[in-house]
C-alpha cells in the first residue's frame, strides 16, 4: 500500500494534511499520509519566507531515495516562494508573466523536472506529485465564507468574507501580493487572527468538500493523489521495485 510524505511550509499546513487530508487519502486506500514541516517553523518565522529551494529539495530527495514505496508531494503557498538568489524555486520567477491560471503548475512541472533530473533516468516520475497552493492556504478558507467565520470564532464577519470572495473568480485568485494576500484581507478584518490556530480551525469547519468543489487547482491535485490508490498514474510493471 502507498505511503505519502507531505513536505509542507508551516504548522497551519501541518494540520491540514495531518487532520483532514490523511483521513480523507487513508480512506481511498493510502497506507500512511503524515506532514514533514520544511524546516524550523520558529526559526522560519523570524527571518521570513519559505525555506530555500536547495534545502527542502533535499529532504524530498532524501525521502524517495530511502522509502521506495513512499510518494511524495508539496503544499507551499505561491506567492512567498522566493524568486531571485540562491532561495530561488524553479519556475517561480518565469510564472510571474504567465496567465494566473498557469503560474503555479508552471512551477510544479519546473520542480518535477528538477527531481527527476536529480534522480536520474531509473527514478519514477510519478512518485513525486508537486503541489503549490494559489495563492496562500487562507485563499481555500474562503471557498465557504460562512464556515470560515464560524471556524475563527468571528460568525459576524461571513458577510464581509464573502464580499471579498464574491470579487474574484474562486478563492484561487484571491490577490497574492504583501497588502492584498489572502491572510491579509482576513487580518484586516480581524487583527487578532492567527494563522496556526485560525487557519486549522477554520479549515475543519469549512471542510475538503467545499474546498474542493470551490478550488480547481485544489482539486486537480486531490484527483491525481486519489487516482494513485486507483492504479492511475502508476508504472506500467505496477511497481517501482527496480527504480528509485
Amino acid at each position: 500500500m502507498l505511503r505519502l510524505l507531505v513536505h509542507v511550509e508551516g504548522q497551519t499546513e501541518e494540520s491540514f494534511v495531518n487532520e483532514m487530508l490523511a483521513p480523507h487519502l487513508q480512506s481511498r486506500g493510502y497506507a500512511s499520509v503524515t506532514a514533514r514541516l520544511a524546516g524550523s517553523a520558529r526559526q522560519r518565522e523570524k527571518r521570513g519566507g519559505v525555506r530555500a529551494w536547495s534545502a527542502v529539495r533535499k529532504d524530498i530527495l532524501n525521502r524517495l531515495k530511502e522509502d521506495k514505496g513512499c510518494l511524495a508531494t508539496t503544499m507551499f503557498d505561491y506567492y512567498r516562494l522566493p524568486k531571485t538568489g540562491q532561495r530561488a524555486w524553479p519556475g517561480r520567477l518565469k510564472a510571474t508573466k504567465l496567465p494566473l491560471a498557469k503560474r503555479a503548475e508552471a512551477v510544479e512541472k519546473a520542480l518535477s523536472k528538477d527531481i527527476a533530473d536529480k534522480l536520474g533516468n531509473r527514478f519514477d516520475p510519478t512518485r513525486f506529485i508537486p503541489f503549490i497552493v494559489i495563492h496562500e492556504f487562507e485563499g481555500l478558507l474562503f471557498s465557504d465564507s460562512a464556515a470560515f467565520a464560524r471556524g475563527i470564532g468571528r460568525p459576524e464577519l461571513a458577510e464581509a468574507l464573502q464580499n471579498v470572495r464574491e470579487t474574484f473568480g474562486s478563492p484561487e485568485e484571491i490577490n497574492d501580493s504583501e497588502e492584498t494576500a489572502p491572510s491579509k484581507r482576513v487580518l484586516s478584518l480581524m487583527p487578532e487572527y492567527v494563522k496556526p490556530i485560525g487557519g486549522t480551525l477554520a479549515a475543519l469547519e469549512v471542510g475538503l468538500d467545499a474546498i474542493r468543489h470551490q478550488c480547481p487547482h485544489f482539486r486537480a491535485w486531490l484527483d491525481r493523489l486519489e487516482a494513485r490508490t486507483r492504479g492511475v498514474g502508476s508504472p506500467p510493471d505496477g511497481g517501482t521495485a527496480n527504480r528509485a
